[in-house]
């Protein structure tokens, strides 16, 4: 059996599942879901009814970054795990204080005490240190990509296309390379075709 991903294309955690996968070359069997409205059998499959959502041999698995080692652990021919346990550290800063400042600051209105100026600075001080590490090399941890690049880049994305004029005028110059380099990659590209809403009785969509 093909393993199945439920996905929706701009959701950072569903790009970064993507971009393991295809970079795995795990084939999946794709199904793009309209997020206002789940399909049942989505919602039968996701524990948490959140995308993305992996249902494969091993179960269903509803945890981005699991799913990114889950694909790389089968195969990683970019050497993406091949990195330090403090890129796991930056991940889990990236997915807990920063997203939380991120949400706040581009959803503040379904905060009833968020200062979207404040939560901005908040995430601000993460993309600083990011600009920090980057000032003399072209990836988190040297000359080429690993798997705290991919699982964070999506998320850096997000918090500056909430204000993209206002992002590329902060002092983070080799952050914005960084973000400008993936954006405009055949890699991200790939990961962002476009796909209608899955139905009962589609034809499956392969990915990648």
């Amino acid at each position: 059996m093909t393993p199945i991903l439920w996905s929706f294309r701009r959701c950072p955690y569903a790009m970064r599942a993507r971009l393991a996968l295809a970079s795995a070359a795990v084939r999946v069997e794709l199904r793009e879901v309209v997020l206002r409205d789940k399909p049942p059998a989505f919602l039968e499959t996701s524990p948490s009814a959140t995308v993305p959502c992996l249902d494969g041999p091993d179960g269903v698995n509803d945890e981005s970054l699991d799913i990114m080692l889950w694909a790389l652990r089968r195969h990683d021919p970019e050497s993406l795990l091949e990195m330090p346990e403090e890129g796991f550290d930056l991940i889990d800063i990236c997915d807990r204080p920063f997203k939380a400042a991120l949400d706040r600051y581009k959803y503040a209105s379904r905060f009833d005490d968020a200062d979207p100026g404040v939560e901005r600075s908040r995430a601000g001080d993460f993309i600083a240190g990011l600009n920090s590490r980057l000032a003399d090399r072209p990836w988190l941890f040297g000359d080429r990509p690993r798997l705290a690049d991919l699982a964070i880049l999506p998320f850096v994305r997000q918090f500056a296309h909430v204000d993209l004029a206002w992002f590329t005028a902060q002092p983070w110059p080799d952050a914005t390379r960084w973000l400008e380099a993936f954006k405009t990659s055949a890699r991200f590209r790939g990961i962002m075709q476009k796909h209608p809403p899955w139905h009962p009785g589609d034809s499956p969509v392969q990915f990648p």
